[in-house]
């Protein structure tokens, strides 16, 4: 049961009284007043119906909202009772229309018209079988299918169907009692309709949904006339019942709340979510100074305005006389027995809301703003302004509260800057957590709540937090570990890297923080190939100081068949992913021992491993070679870097490796890589340096034939050499002389710088050179005489052929050997040809099939001379280069260079065929050739 006394009183609605039009003068306007004698009233259908009864009149007055009043006479002794549906302009009217109790029910269309008055469809006397008795009460559903009748003397009679013909309806009696029904109310909630029926002492709900309309008590007393009503939905369609000391609440089948509302009630209604009553109310009027001593007591009635829902008194005033209240066009209407009608006009929501805000009571601003349906901005600035209330009055625990309830519409950085305070730093944890949880937050709230969470050490909150939601993540994960690792919390901070996969976080903390270098190399192993490769390269230097053997295993199986650990044995199934070795090298910085075993394990499984592998094993080998103090595993090491150089993977580095074995001197290395790369000029100057004669010559018999200059550079070592080199220099004369390398001069020339070698060492090789000069000098005489003998004939042959006729005496065809017969084809070399032979064989007319091959060469070297004749760069380069430039000159002096040569070859078309001039140079030539 609420109490009455406590709730609190507001002045929600304003009060006028309904005055007429201003007339045409301007003159102030008067009270409206209703004609005389109203005893009963209803509203509806934008108007406010009244019925009087003065005799004779018994007439139903209608107020529209323009105050000009129409009337119809609907009864000729009275109105009793008037029900105005609110979806239908259908007015029902109970009165009389003559002496005794004979009380009529007639039904209105408002729309239809009868004369002038609207038309009555319809006309029935209501009384409960034969039994004269007074109308009570009246109410009509809404979808015009029922209307029940109460009386005093308990009867209720319910008409179902069409209530406004006769013919589709039935009436029968309900409810028979022995206490006057003061109440009666339909309610319908979906396709189920109940009826309840209050009387002076007990009330009753009938369903009208099921056959026999069974009936329920639902109490044991009742009220008076006009004191029930029906809430509305707001209420859940609730029977309001007011008793003098109580007000009740019923459902169709049991009771509900009451509320304490102490007072005699005269009328009860319901309007927009308030329950209007209207009671007596006794009070002892205050002592005036013009009243004597004795107080004044008079009778007063209360109108009071409740609301149920947040409890209080929305409206309280005195007014005399009331006849009744009603409800249209948004306002309330009391009617007064003086005839003057008030208007009560409910204030805005925003009006009411500020009369709250000035006297602080926000709880119940919030409980209105939400029966009025305010949206959530304006709800939100309500909890704000409460929470600003409270927080200034130092109830700093309720103002976060109210803070909450703000997130999503007030900017959260306005509540944070209150509670930045170390003494409040648990209120702002409180209103941060539930930012977080609405998934509100951004960064910086993340990095707030988690250092609030740090300050207060707080560390199962922490954990709650962190591990909240498995399946959404309320915070910005990557600022929520950068907090925790600054604050020292790593264990929380591996956590959420590790179950949100922020991999690059999870390392640095466990690697700079924790120092758990196994953990962390084990976590690699397990990422996906690309993220792993990526932190290897990252991390693998710190890894590799701390715990060299695991990570060099996890760096082979990387670079070779990596597959991530823990993987299902479907993934197995897949082809493994590996790295690039050589990309890897850097990590073993310092440590020299893993790197060897990585690079062979990595040349062991992969052929074709890049070559900086094979680079760097190479200079891992030869330093170990090279710092190496013991014999035996110096021979070893020595052994390893020769295989590996010979192993052909050096090729396109040649200058590298060349580089690395000369760095560390290993001689072996750099005179199989001179040999490779055909370097053997180095290859002698190495064993120059040394002071390796044997050696010098052994590499000149080696690689004299591929370069014959070691032999002239081999001379000129050992003639500048002061010691006796005389075995060396007649081994090296040997060969120059066989191979004819030097002009004896410069031999000579050379070997005059050495004070060691005497002309004894020189004797046999300048001997053996004169006499193949001088045999060389004969056999050149002997040619240069044979060639003018031959001169001379050819000569000879040139001037018979110029004075002398040509006799052919041949008898044999030069092709087919046979007798020659007519026609037969001569030519001035002497071969004859039948002419089918010739023309069979022959190329040319002009030419003789026989010598034409002949020929033809000696005009090819008559054309490769020309062409090259004119080669002067070539000609000075092999002079400039050669050690013998007289034979070059010698060379091209035969080839013409120097002489000016006319050739001459077949003659034009158009030109006799038979010069004779043309013919003896053609000949000259092919005998030049022929004697060749």
């Amino acid at each position: 049961m609420a109490a009455y006394l406590q709730w609190r009183r507001f002045v929600f609605f304003d009060r006028e009284t309904v005055k007429e039009p201003p007339g045409l003068d301007g003159a102030s306007a008067k009270p409206f007043l209703l004609p005389p004698g109203i005893a009963v009233c209803d509203s509806g259908r934008g108007s406010l119906v009244f019925g009087d009864i003065l005799p004779g009149a018994c007439q139903v007055w209608f107020l529209p909202r323009s105050l000009q009043l129409s009337s119809f006479q609907a009864y000729k002794l009275r109105v009793t009772h008037l029900y105005q549906l609110k979806q239908h302009s259908i007015l029902v009217s109970v009165g009389e229309d003559e002496e005794g109790i004979n009380p009529l029910v007639k039904v209105w269309n408002l729309e239809k018209r009868d004369g002038g008055n609207p038309l009555c469809t319809r006309i029935f006397p209501a009384i409960p079988g034969n039994k004269p008795t007074v109308v009570s009460c009246l109410t009509v559903h809404e979808n015009l299918n029922f209307m029940a009748i109460g009386f005093a003397d308990g009867s209720v009679v319910l008409t179902k169907g069409d209530i406004t013909r006769d013919r589709h309806s039935k009436t029968q009696v309900l409810h028979e009692g022995s206490y006057p029904v003061t109440g009666l109310a339909f309610r319908q909630s979906g396709k189920t309709t109940h009826l309840f029926v209050v009387t002076t002492e007990n009330i009753q709900s009938y369903l009208l949904s099921v056959k026999d309309y069974p009936r329920l008590e639902l109490d044991s007393h009742g009220c008076g006339l006009r004191c029930s009503s029906l809430s509305d939905p707001s209420q859940d369609l609730q029977f309001i019942v007011a008793g003098n000391e109580c007000v009740y609440l019923y459902q169709p089948d049991e009771r509900g709340p009451c509320f304490a509302f102490e007072g005699q009630k005269l009328i009860v209604h319901w309007y927009r979510g308030y329950l209007i009553i209207v009671s007596k109310d006794r009070k002892t009027s205050p002592k005036s100074e013009f009243s004597g001593n004795e107080a004044q007591n008079s009778d007063k009635q209360v109108l009071n305005i409740y609301d149920l829902c947040n409890k209080f008194i929305a409206y309280s005033s005195v007014f005399d006389d009331i006849v009744d209240v009603l409800a249209e066009w948004g306002s309330l209407y009391v009617l007064t027995r003086d005839g003057k009608i008030h208007v009560l006009q409910e204030k805005d929501t925003q009006t009411k809301l500020e009369m709250l805000f000035r006297k602080n009571l926000f709880e119940m601003a919030i409980n209105l703003a939400k029966s009025h349906h305010l949206d959530s901005d304006g709800l939100s600035e309500i909890f704000r302004q409460y929470g600003d209330h409270l927080y200034n009055k130092g109830n700093h625990d309720g103002a976060i509260q109210q803070y909450i309830r703000t997130i999503g519409k007030l900017e959260p950085s306005y509540v944070i800057r209150k509670f930045l305070d170390a003494q409040r730093i648990h209120n702002l944890t409180a209103y941060l957590q539930t930012l977080h949880l609405q998934s509100l937050a951004n960064a910086d709230h993340t990095t707030l709540l988690l250092n609030c969470y740090t300050k207060l050490k707080d560390s199962s909150k922490l954990e709650e937090f962190i591990k909240a939601s498995d399946s959404e993540v309320r915070f910005d994960v990557e600022t929520a570990i950068k907090v925790l690792r600054q604050a020292g919390y790593y264990s929380h901070a591996v956590y959420l890297a590790e179950k949100h996969e922020h991999h690059e976080w999870y390392l640095k903390i466990q690697l700079e923080d924790i120092k758990n270098y196994q953990e962390a190399l084990h976590y690699i192993g397990k990422l996906p190939f690309e993220q792993a490769e990526s932190n290897m390269k990252r991390y693998g230097k710190t890894l590799m100081h701390h715990v060299p053997n695991e990570t060099t295993e996890l760096l082979k199986i990387l670079c070779t068949d990596y597959r991530p650990a823990g993987d299902s044995e479907g993934s197995r199934m897949l082809e493994g992913k590996k790295a690039i070795s050589e990309e890897f090298i850097p990590v073993f910085a310092n440590n020299s021992r893993e790197l060897k075993a990585f690079l062979e394990h990595m040349t062991e499984v992969q052929t074709d491993s890049p070559q900086g592998v094979y680079d760097t094993l190479l200079e891992l080998r030869l330093q170990n070679w090279a710092h190496e103090q013991d014999e035996q595993i110096k021979e070893k090491l020595h052994n390893e870097a020769l295989t590996l150089l010979k192993s052909g993977r050096f090729k396109t580095v040649f200058d590298k490796a060349l580089v690395l074995c000369q760095m560390h001197n290993f001689k072996d290395g750099v005179l199989y890589l001179y040999e490779q790369g055909k370097l053997f000029q180095q290859i002698m100057h190495y064993h120059m340096q040394n002071e390796q004669y044997r050696k010098v010559i052994e590499v000149c018999e080696l690689y004299g034939d591929q370069e014959a200059c070691l032999w002239e550079q081999a001379l000129g070592y050992f003639a500048r050499k002061e010691e006796d080199c005389k075995e060396y220099i007649a081994a090296v004369l040997k060969h120059i002389e066989n191979k004819n390398l030097m002009p004896p001069l410069l031999v000579v020339q050379t070997l005059a710088h050495n004070s060691t070698a005497t002309l004894s060492v020189i004797k046999d090789y300048l001997v053996n050179k004169l006499q193949k000069q001088s045999r060389q000098i004969e056999q050149d005489e002997q040619r240069i005489q044979k060639y003018r003998e031959e001169t001379t004939r050819i000569r000879q042959e040139i001037e018979e052929l110029k004075a002398s006729p040509k006799i052919f005496q041949k008898t044999k065809c030069s092709i087919c050997t046979s007798a020659l017969e007519l026609p037969s084809v001569h030519f001035l070399c002497g071969h004859s040809f039948h002419q089918h032979c010739f023309e069979s064989y022959s190329e040319s007319d002009s030419e003789c099939p026989t010598c034409m091959p002949e020929n033809r060469k000696v005009m090819d070297m008559i054309r490769a001379q020309e062409q090259k004749r004119d080669l002067h760069d070539q000609f000075q380069h092999q002079l400039k280069c050669s050690n013998d430039g007289f034979s070059v000159v010698a060379d091209y002096f035969g080839r013409g260079v120097f002489n000016k040569l006319t050739l001459i070859t077949d003659l034009p078309s158009g030109k006799a065929a038979t010069t004779i001039e043309a013919g003896l140079q053609r000949e000259l030539l092919i005998h030049t050739k022929r004697s060749t």
